[in-house]
């Protein structure tokens, strides 16, 4: 068994326990800001739930992405590295936006 299968065999369940472990973390990051919200007392003008909503919307895009670069190894068509490409550039995309809106919300915070 030659290199190539092996990859082919692991990388799709190396990639989906990635995957796993970015949407955990968009879980967790959900249930916090939703606790900092509520705790809050339904506070609009509060910060904090979003900036921590978007911190951990930015760490989970990293194990995303990372799975996504993982699955370029195994690409054989040019259809398949067209899909990729396309996932993986809205990911980056995503996640300068995020950590754009971060930096500015601390730059708010911090007036």
């Amino acid at each position: 068994m030659n290199l190539h299968a092996v990859l082919t065999e692991v990388i799709p369940t190396l990639a989906s326990l990635i995957e796993g472990i970015g949407v955990l973390i968009i879980l967790y990051g959900c249930i916090k800001s939703l606790y900092l919200f509520f705790k809050d007392k339904l506070n609009l003008s509060n910060n904090q739930p979003k900036l921590e909503l978007a911190k951990a919307l930015a760490f989970s895009l990293e194990f995303k992405l990372a799975a996504e670069i993982l699955k370029t190894v195994i690409i054989q068509t040019i259809d398949e590295f067209i899909v990729l490409s396309a996932i993986v550039i809205l990911r980056v995309v995503l996640t300068v936006v995020i950590h754009w809106e971060i930096k500015s919300t601390n730059s708010e915070v911090g007036e």
